[in-house]
């Protein structure tokens, strides 16, 4: 019995990770996308917001993606309503983040509002690579906290500066903010069903972007999610149905065996008689 004790404490040691890795980890992380604020500041304002507009966002908003999509389809010259319309559907993969991580930080209630403003992919990501509970919390207080203050920072840095670095389409940047996105993304694909629907979306948006107005193609692409889904439901259900049509035939098979073994018993009986 203590053998066994012993052996169950040697494996919760292996689980554990030091306090110092998960901080080295979530400043990774929230230093390498903190930066990428420079790149939204500079393309916030080539796409003719102001200096206080571009800050505010992402003072408030704090979603690097939905952030991107709504000066995107601005710069573009997208309507404003479906340029807000793209980035509010991109914004609400974020309350199914909440949903997982209230289960695994389980916080006080007084300080969940505060902590749903740093519910984002990057804090969602490194939360949920924790083992315990109080690594998960610490991964999400340090990541949150860098972030926020090195985004808004940066943000700052590059609205200020985006005069002088003149066409931000000449430099790229417009570009890093979807590929942070990606890059944190693509880990977290390990189904087939998540990445087929990631393919589809991504399809949908690219294909749909010479046809279809600024931002309208982020909400069709929205559809590939419930599109795989009804697909996979119909297939599982074939599958079912399929799997009970077999038993049934099996069954009615069994039956019939066992009638003939029966009649084959009785014309035993009576010849023997």
């Amino acid at each position: 019995m203590a053998q066994q004790t012993a052996l169950a404490d040697m494996a919760a040691d292996r689980t554990e990770k030091p306090d110092s890795a998960v901080v080295r980890d979530a400043l990774g992380v929230g230093v390498a996308v903190g930066l990428s604020g420079v790149a939204f500041g500079v393309t916030s304002v080539g796409s003719g917001l102001g200096l206080l507009q571009t800050c505010a966002l992402s003072l408030l908003v704090f979603t690097g993606a939905s952030q991107f999509a709504l000066v995107g389809a601005l710069a573009a010259g997208g309507n404003p309503l479906t340029a807000a319309a793209g980035a509010f559907f991109l914004g609400v993969r974020n309350a199914f983040y909440g949903l997982r991580l209230s289960q695994l930080l389980a916080l006080p209630r007084a300080v969940r509002p505060f902590a749903a403003q740093w519910v984002i992919d990057e804090t969602t990501a490194v939360t949920l690579a924790q083992p315990t509970r109080r690594a998960a919390r610490i991964g999400f207080t340090v990541t949150g906290l860098s972030l926020y203050l090195l985004w808004n920072l940066t943000t700052l840095l590059g609205a200020v500066g985006a005069k002088a670095i003149g066409d931000s389409d000449a430099w790229g940047l417009d570009a890093a903010g979807p590929a942070v996105f990606l890059a944190l993304l693509a880990p977290m694909l390990k189904t087939s069903t998540e990445r087929v629907v990631a393919g589809l979306a991504i399809l949908l948006g690219l294909g749909l972007l010479p046809v279809l107005p600024a931002g309208v193609p982020v909400l069709v692409a929205a559809l590939a999610a419930p599109a795989v889904l009804f697909a996979e439901g119909r297939r599982s259900g074939r599958t079912r149905q399929d799997a009970a049509d077999g038993q049934g035939e099996q069954g009615e098979t069994d039956e019939q065996d066992v009638e003939i073994g029966e009649q084959d018993v009785s014309g035993g009986s009576g010849e023997g008689r």
